[in-house]
């Protein structure tokens, strides 16, 4: 019976697809995308779904292509126009918010306390639910967090959600949209997100403290993560491109690795030098172990940093965010993160490497949005689950 509904949704997911490529905006706004005219991705994006089992398909059949149509029509309007102003204001946020929804998606509850479906893109990572009791940790305290941005910016859209339509659109739904629209802004490919999330009533720290990669995790580590919540080599891979890296994610590989007291041995000593240059040491660099989420990944912090297109060398062209540089750095030896660089030690994530660098790009970016309506749904609350936050950080009782 599942499987038999997962089939008609998929069947759902391409008309409509299908349907928003032969839209025409008549203004100039975030939607019109190339992408929009090209329904090819879709199919593909449909053929990825049709392959899920039916465990991990299950929460996307609650959620629907504009759901807010009747309770709040101009909900994803409201996020579009909003994030067109942040962005002219802010060209950073797009990697920001990317990084943030990934963090949010990615925490995994695994004590017996929770259910099945108490886990991923539920804004959880937003709430405060200490009560005042600053011995409670809550998940946005936990150390793969403390250098995430963007949380403002969701506040702001969801304030005039609220002035719209209050307590209709939750923040998980205002999240996985604003991400989307930053994404397009900043040259990405268009993807649909399907809404109807509802929001977590409690924050998990103890999990987000375990559940996301690091900067200096090999390889293993860093596929086993992805694996364990339904991604394979290609769906890690794939997901890697914009943002800037905060020197406190280099520094450990360039001075202290591991521990040894030594830079990582595997860096050639030119790109040693270079990166050095850009982020000197420091006396505490304790907090380097922070993960470097999904390897798209933006500045944290207001010191030096090195962006993807500083790891190429002089012959190889930047170009758009949304290219093969990240691709084409790895190739050369020059990933900024060692776990970055550890793509390129097995022969499989080095062949998608590789891949994704040999054509102008379109073969990343229709993976791309592959991916990330696939971590979209990852985990959701849905129907009479979670709750509808009036403010992201509060729970509904003490908003």
């Amino acid at each position: 019976m599942l499987k038999s509904l997962f089939n008609k949704w998929v069947f759902l997911v391409l008309m409509i697809c299908v349907l928003v490529s032969l839209r025409r905006t008549p203004e100039k706004s975030i939607e019109s995308e190339t992408e929009l005219t090209q329904p090819i991705f879709c199919v593909f994006l449909q053929r990825d779904l049709a392959q899920e089992d039916e465990a991990s398909s299950g929460s996307i059949l609650y959620l629907e292509y504009d759901y807010y149509r009747e309770t709040c029509p101009e909900a994803e309007k409201i996020v579009n126009s909003r994030m067109a102003g942040i962005y002219e204001e802010d060209q950073d946020v797009s990697a920001g918010l990317l990084r943030l929804f990934f963090h949010d998606c990615f925490i995994r509850c695994v004590d017996f306390f929770c259910s099945s479906l108490t886990e991923g893109c539920d804004a959880s990572l937003f709430l405060d639910d200490s009560n005042g009791n600053k011995s409670y940790l809550i998940e946005r305290q936990a150390i793969q967090h403390t250098t995430l941005k963007g949380f403002d910016k969701i506040g702001l859209i969801k304030e005039e959600l609220e002035m719209a339509c209050p307590g209709v659109v939750s923040c998980a739904d205002t999240l996985a949209l604003a991400t989307r629209d930053g994404i397009l802004l900043a040259g990405g490919p268009y993807y649909p997100v399907f809404t109807g999330r509802r929001d977590s009533i409690r924050s998990y720290y103890q999990e987000a403290m375990a559940g996301v990669p690091g900067p200096d995790d090999n390889l293993n580590r860093i596929l086993q993560l992805f694996s364990v919540r339904g991604f394979n080599e290609r769906e890690t891979v794939r997901a890697h491109n914009i943002g800037k890296i905060s020197c406190q994610f280099i520094r450990s590989r360039l001075y202290k690795f591991k521990g040894t007291g030594q830079p990582d041995s595997t860096m050639t000593d030119d790109f040693l030098n270079e990166m050095r240059l850009n982020c000197q040491e420091s006396n505490n660099i304790s907090v380097d172990v922070a993960p470097a989420p999904m390897r798209s990944r933006k500045v944290t912090e207001l010191t030096a940093g090195m962006s993807y297109y500083q790891g190429l060398t002089s012959s190889i062209s930047a170009g758009a965010g949304f290219d093969t540089h990240y691709f084409h750095s790895l190739l050369k030896g020059r990933g900024l993160l060692y776990s970055d660089q550890q793509l390129m030690t097995d022969v499989k994530t080095a062949d998608i490497v590789r891949a994704y660098a040999s054509d102008d790009g379109r073969t990343f970016r229709v993976d791309f949005a592959r991916a990330m309506v696939k971590l979209s749904i990852l985990g959701v609350l849905y129907g009479s689950q979670g709750q509808v936050r009036t403010n992201c950080t509060l729970p509904v009782n003490n908003s």
